[in-house]
């Protein structure tokens, strides 16, 4: 080979390699332009109960939740929030640990019973999990006061599966058939603070977990659109997943999300099997199907607005103002996730 010959050679070479160098180390559009991050932490969690009193001592005498507030809300900012006329609701806000759950029962404009059929894999499914420091102390606690069982008993979560190993979990379910799901986190897993010595067997709420169809879909709401990030995420399965779930052959792809601050959102996708239900198109905030994670943010008008251009289901039609009173003077909305799962947009 002549030497300008060699010397166009070993240039193509060189410029071979540059290009392929930048393909693999140029970053993509979306890690040049992160999401902007609209929402700010997940504030809490909300569901629909029939009767206040009977929820109110079921969380604070058997899962040791602390009342701080207690509250009725009626007129036409609340209608417009909720998508309910004529609604007037009692509204209990409790506290375990650092989180907070919030119920709420329609005085008025009472909607429909919660269904007795509902399975684990249900696409309206969803749950809080509440960390425990004692497993066999809390479960013992849990058939003492005689909960209605969706888990045959606590399982452990096994060692082939790296990012579950060691977890131990349990299903059930609150007066009016809300899942729950208590959970102790092995040494190396879990936030640190769920480790620290205490007194206390109920700890507080780690997470929510919400069916999905799609993880897909799902990560383009809530990391792409709101911009929470996420920190984790398996694939589950086996006997000890299906006893837990108590769906046979359950197989579970699970992505973990977080904001800046709160408990995190848990995203369930059954890759088997795929015969769970949609979320009821018809359903309404005061039907006992209802849950609502709450989230605050500085502007409730950008997320409106970011929710109303990507077309996703918007339960009040506009942002409204809470007057001064039980509630405090805020900024709110409710919309759905592509699944149906409603979110109550805050204002911080």
């Amino acid at each position: 080979m002549t030497p300008p010959a060699l010397r166009r050679t070993v240039a193509l070479i060189l410029l071979a390699a540059w290009a392929a160098f930048g393909l693999r180390h140029t970053p993509s559009q979306a890690q040049q332009e992160p999401a902007r991050t609209l929402v700010h932490d997940v504030a809490g969690v909300g569901m629909t109960v029939g009767d206040m009193d009977r929820a109110v001592d079921f969380y604070s005498k058997v899962l040791f939740f602390e009342k701080v507030s207690d509250v009725e809300v009626a007129g036409d900012a609340f209608e417009r929030l909720q998508g309910i006329f004529g609604a007037r609701a009692r509204i209990v806000t409790l506290r375990l640990g650092d989180e907070r759950l919030e119920l709420t029962e329609y005085l008025a404009s009472r909607g429909r019973p919660a269904l007795a059929d509902a399975r684990s894999n249900d696409r309206w499914f969803q749950h809080v999990a509440i960390v425990v420091n004692d497993m066999e102390q809390a479960y013992l606690w849990l058939r003492r006061h005689g909960v209605q069982y969706v888990s045959p008993s606590p399982q452990r979560l096994p060692d082939w599966n790296p990012n579950a190993a060691g977890i131990r979990a349990f299903y059930f379910r609150d007066p009016d058939g809300h899942a729950l799901e208590i959970l102790q986190f092995p040494p190396d897993k879990g936030d640190p603070r769920w480790h620290r010595p205490s007194d206390r067997v109920f700890l507080g709420i780690d997470h929510t977990a919400i069916v999905v169809g799609d993880t897909a879909a799902s990560l383009g709401f809530y990391r792409d659109v709101l911009g929470m990030r996420v920190v984790g995420g398996s694939e589950n399965h086996g006997p000890e997943q299906e006893r837990l779930n108590n769906v046979f052959g359950a197989r579970l792809r699970i992505t973990t999300l977080r904001a800046t601050a709160g408990p995190a959102v848990e995203l369930l996708e059954y890759l088997t099997p795929r015969d769970g239900r949609p979320y009821p198109v018809d359903a309404r905030a005061n039907d006992l199907v209802h849950w609502h994670t709450i989230v605050a943010t500085s502007s409730p008008e950008a997320v409106y607005r970011a929710l109303l251009a990507g077309r996703y289901p918007l339960v009040s039609p506009r942002v409204v103002t809470l007057p001064d009173g039980p509630l405090g003077s805020r900024e709110a909305f409710l919309a759905r996730d592509p699944d149906g799962h409603a979110l109550q947009f805050r204002s911080r």
